[in-house]
């Protein structure tokens, strides 16, 4: 019998490939989970990776209860950036996830954030949840709008079953960047996708980077600042932001607040390579102090 987590994230753990052939841990599950726990939740993983890497995620990830079913090869990224711009690609793929990877215990967590990365989760993960008072059903859904080439090389691509999938969700949260290709590279056609979508979920939230991030409440939007920093590696910090959005709601239950805290999360995971910079409540909290935001 395993416990439920408070947090639990669904996902591809993955190897971010450095240029000297060494990895970080990566994966919006990564991300998320370890931002989970060090803001105060106990956060879980439902994953897979081949046989070493599943070895070496407790050492990785120490406090993050984990349920991993080997595979033969685990999902290997490389991220190149320039000018703020990411050129991806897939280098290797683990299997894609069963509803049956998920702990029966744990499905009554009460936070659940789905994070595919390479289409490894199917639209019917969403209704393996009961919908219930002060359960929280949340999706990054950049996995969805991905494919890749013969070289690996990763490419926008329309997210089929948004509408199957919207529904069952009482949160989204994904970049703004994500929609520009599908919106000829138009802001305003990318809100015009978003405020759509917020039709059929409660929340939806839509980050940009220094720009901060729109909370869409029925179409409606409420813009908020982003956090004043110097950036060193973005990875991640969207599921930086989406699980400290995540945990605030569950606690609070105030989807503004919930959004600058967020920023203020997310600002600290930029400022160091991967993990390193996910930072703890007490960090979060003194930066929206100092920023005149915390109430």
């Amino acid at each position: 019998m395993l416990q439920a987590p408070d947090f639990l994230t669904i996902g591809h753990v993955t190897r971010d490939l450095r240029p000297d052939g060494s990895f970080t841990l990566g994966g919006t599950v990564t991300f998320a989970a370890l931002t989970a726990y060090r803001l105060g939740l106990a956060a879980g993983i439902v994953t897979c990776a081949d046989p070493e890497l599943i070895s070496q995620l407790p050492t990785f990830l120490p406090s993050i209860a984990l349920h991993a079913r080997q595979s033969a090869q685990s999902t290997t990224f490389v991220n190149q950036y320039q000018e703020g711009f990411r050129t991806q690609y897939l280098r290797a793929r683990g299997e894609s996830l069963q509803v049956s990877d998920v702990p029966q215990d744990w499905l009554e967590a009460p936070v659940v954030l789905l994070g595919p990365l390479a289409q490894e989760l199917a639209p019917d993960f969403v209704q393996l949840f009961r919908r219930r008072q002060g359960a929280i059903i949340a999706a990054t859904p950049q996995g969805w709008l991905r494919r890749w080439d013969a070289d690996g090389r990763v490419w926008p691509t329309p997210w089929q079953d948004a509408l199957r999938v919207l529904p069952f969700l009482d949160v989204l949260i994904l970049s703004h960047d994500d929609l520009l290709p599908f919106a000829n590279g138009n802001r305003q056609e990318a809100d015009a996708i978003l405020a759509q979508w917020s039709l059929h979920v409660p929340l939806l939230i839509a980050t940009d980077g220094r720009h901060g991030a729109t909370l869409f409440r029925h179409g409606e939007t409420q813009r908020f600042a982003a956090y004043t920093i110097t950036e060193v590696d973005p990875t991640g910090a969207g599921d930086v932001f989406a699980a400290a959005f995540l945990t605030h709601l569950y606690r609070h239950g105030d989807p503004a607040r919930a959004v600058d805290f967020a920023n203020s999360t997310a600002s600290f995971s930029v400022e160091r390579q991967g993990i390193e910079g996910i930072p703890t409540l007490e960090l979060v909290e003194e930066r929206m102090r100092t920023y005149g935001r915390l109430r």
